[in-house]
C-alpha cells in the first residue's frame, strides 16, 4: 500500500493518484507504517485483528484514514471518463489518471478566474440597439480601437452605412478621443449639454442634417445718389449666420437665418423651424440659442438627442453616446 501524503488514505502500490482525494500519489512521499495495534488515550496498546477495519481513535490521534483500499465489488466497476481504465464507481477519483469519477460534480467557485484581459484596464463601449439597451460590449485592452464594415478591430459587416474603414476611438493624455477616418457618412458625438456651433458644424437632429454657416457682418449701405429711402424689413436688420437642411447629395433646401439675439426652436410640430414629416425627431427638439453673437444648440428634452458630426478630433466622456454607420455605441468608462 502507499498512503497519500496529502489526506493519510492508503492506495494500491500501482495508483498514481488518491482515490480519496485525487491528489498525485508519490512514492516514497510518505512512509508505509505497519499499524497492529492503535493507541488509546490511556497509553495501552489494543492489538486489531487482521483482516478487521481500521480503528479511528477519538483523542490522542491525527484524524487521517488509514484504511486500505478496497477491492471493486462486482457490478460496480466502470470505465473512467478521462482515461478508460477500470475503476470502482463508488470512488472520488481515479487511481490512474486522478478524474472525478463518482458521478458528483466538482464543486466550483463562484468567483472568476483571474486573466489580465479580464482587469478591463482599458476603455469600456457598449453598443446600443433601438430600445437604447445593451447588445454587447468592449473594451479597448490596447486603449483604442478602429470601426469598419469590412475592416478595423470592431467590424459591423450587415452595416450599409458604414464605410469599409470608418472611425477610431482611442486613449490619448487622459481623454478618449474619437476620429473619423474618412467616412462617407460621418462619425457623431451626442451631445451632453449646450454645444457652442462653429463655421461648417453638422447638426444631426432627428433624421436631419443640418449644416450651420457664418454669413460676415454687412457693412453700412451707402446712401442713394437721389436721396431715396429703400423699403424692407428693418427688424432683423442682419442676418450673421444659416442653418441649411441637407438632402442626401449635400445640397440645401430649406434654410433658417439666425441674426443676433435671435433664438430658434426646432421640432417635429412645434417650434419656428418644424419637420412634420420626421417621425425621429420630437415634438420640440431642440434650440439654436444667440448668446453675444454666438450660437448655441442645445436639447429641448428630445428622445433622440442632437449629435455633432466630427471634425478632426473628439473627446467624449463616460455616459457620452456616438454614431457610425447604423450603430451607436456608449462610453461606459473611460
Amino acid at each position: 500500500m502507499n498512503r497519500c501524503g496529502f489526506c493519510g488514505r492508503e492506495n494500491d502500490e500501482q495508483s498514481k493518484f488518491c482515490i480519496d482525494c485525487g491528489k498525485p500519489v508519490v512514492k516514497g512521499g510518505a512512509r508505509v507504517i505497519s499499524v497492529p495495534a492503535v493507541l488509546k488515550p490511556s497509553g495501552a496498546y489494543v492489538e486489531r485483528p487482521a483482516g478487521s477495519e481500521p480503528v479511528r481513535a477519538s483523542k490522542g490521534i491525527p484524524d487521517t484514514r488509514v484504511s486500505s483500499a478496497a477491492a471493486p465489488k462486482e457490478g460496480m466497476v466502470k470505465a473512467c471518463a478521462s482515461c478508460g481504465k477500470a475503476v470502482d464507481s463508488a470512488l472520488p477519483f481515479c487511481p490512474h489518471c486522478g478524474t472525478r469519477v463518482d458521478g458528483a460534480s466538482a464543486k466550483r467557485s463562484s468567483t472568476a478566474t483571474f486573466t489580465a484581459r479580464g482587469t478591463g484596464t482599458g476603455p469600456k463601449l457598449s453598443l446600443l440597439d433601438e430600445a437604447g439597451e445593451v447588445k454587447k460590449s468592449f473594451t479597448l485592452d490596447r486603449g483604442e480601437a478602429s470601426f469598419g464594415r469590412s475592416e478595423g478591430d470592431i467590424r459591423f459587416p450587415e452595416d450599409v452605412f458604414l464605410s469599409p474603414i470608418h472611425a477610431q476611438i482611442s486613449m490619448r493624455d487622459g481623454q478618449l478621443l474619437v476620429r473619423d477616418l474618412g467616412s462617407r457618412n460621418g462619425t457623431w458625438v451626442f451631445t451632453d449639454g449646450p454645444y457652442r456651433l462653429q463655421d461648417g458644424d453638422t447638426i444631426l437632429i432627428g433624421s436631419q442634417l443640418i449644416r450651420f454657416r457664418r454669413l460676415g457682418y454687412p457693412g453700412p449701405h451707402p446712401p442713394e445718389a437721389d436721396q431715396t429711402r429703400r423699403l424692407g424689413s428693418f427688424t432683423p436688420s442682419a442676418d450673421i449666420a444659416v442653418l441649411a437642411q441637407l438632402r442626401a447629395d449635400g445640397s440645401a433646401r430649406d434654410t433658417m437665418h439666425l441674426s443676433p439675439a435671435r433664438s430658434v426652436k426646432i421640432g417635429r410640430d412645434q417650434g419656428d423651424w418644424v419637420f412634420p414629416y420626421d417621425q425621429t425627431m420630437s415634438g420640440k427638439h431642440a434650440e439654436v440659442r444667440s448668446e453675444d453673437l454666438e450660437f448655441i444648440v442645445l436639447d429641448d428634452g428630445s428622445r433622440n438627442g442632437i449629435a455633432i458630426a466630427v471634425r478632426g478630433e473628439r473627446a467624449v466622456k463616460a455616459g457620452q453616446r456616438f454614431l457610425i454607420g447604423d450603430q451607436t455605441l456608449r462610453v461606459e468608462s473611460v
